[in-house]
């Protein structure tokens, strides 16, 4: 499927029953996420700075993350949301933002109304841009993109530094700089993002992140609220990082990684995942090719 199609049937997707979108850090899981059945994954800033073992202030280019995303977006056919943070820069850098990102694969971006340096959404001290400077910004985002369907999703932070109001009026004016769908950042009781939803009548995203200011809920229950994009930013990354600490844990206390291999994914499972037969059927017959 070309690339303008997939963000066709993707917009189509959010806009009537909603997505589940786990969040990928490396190609691999990706591919995992893909290989489970869901109709979409999330590429996590906060992800992708941990994986390259710097924390989420917005230390990584617009270079770096177009390197690692672009290896996802190869690895698999499935749509891709990419956090871009503040769109690294002023309203020419989010032009070039969306430019990098339509040409690598991406279906959508979400960008902040954060100050640099950025932090993590649900720590305390974040400094916002003004609205106007924000509204300009999805602006240019939506003037740059060539593909219409290409998503311009706006991120507000307001509800930790102003008030859940001004969430609200952030939301709507961004919706009216053109933004295709809305991410309110840290609500904090299910009763503001029920509000949220009631006053800010437009697709949106709802960030499950663990350990965070936002309670839990089930997709179902945000569905029914009107959330249309739910995400799991960082969820696999901390399962992962959670067990290998324990497996070498495990190694280094007794020598031996014996307890863990029906934890593992086996060989063969890998090499399907990868899709490693693919790989030696081409070697086969480019060497049986014989020029004519």
């Amino acid at each position: 499927m070309l690339v303008k199609e997939l963000r066709a049937q993707f917009k189509r997707k959010i806009l009537s029953n909603g997505v589940l979108l786990p969040g990928a850090y490396n190609a691999l899981t990706a591919m995992q996420i893909e290989q489970t059945g869901f109709e979409g994954a999330y590429i996590s800033g906060a992800a992708l700075s941990a994986s390259a073992g710097l924390p989420d202030i917005g230390l990584l280019t617009l270079s770096e993350f177009s390197f690692f995303i672009k290896y996802i977006t190869q690895a698999v056919k499935i749509p891709c949301i990419a956090d871009c943070d503040t769109g690294f820069g002023d309203v020419i850098n989010v032009s070039r933002t969306v430019k990098e990102m339509e040409s690598i694969g991406v279906c959508g971006i979400h960008i902040e109304d954060q100050m640099m340096p950025k932090r993590c959404g649900h720590l305390e001290g974040k400094k916002l841009i003004s609205s106007d400077e924000m509204i300009q910004k999805i602006q240019a985002a939506c003037i740059s993109r060539e593909d219409d369907n290409f998503l311009i999703i706006a991120r507000t932070d307001a509800r930790s530094v102003h008030g859940i109001d001004e969430a609200i009026n952030r939301a709507n004016l961004y919706i009216e700089a053109g933004a295709d769908a809305i991410f309110p950042e840290a609500l904090k009781s299910k009763e503001e993002f029920e509000l949220f939803a009631q006053k800010v009548n437009f697709p949106l995203l709802a960030n499950m992140t663990e350990f965070g200011v936002s309670p839990l809920f089930n997709a179902e229950e945000l569905f029914s609220m009107g959330y249309k994009i739910i995400i799991y930013p960082v969820t696999a990354l901390r399962v992962t990082m959670k067990n290998t600490q324990s497996l070498f844990e495990e190694i280094k206390k007794n020598g031996s990684q014996l307890e863990y291999l029906n934890k593992m994914q086996t060989r063969n499972e890998l090499y399907d995942l990868l899709k490693y037969d693919s790989y030696a059927e081409l070697d086969s017959k480019v060497a049986n090719y014989k020029i004519k």
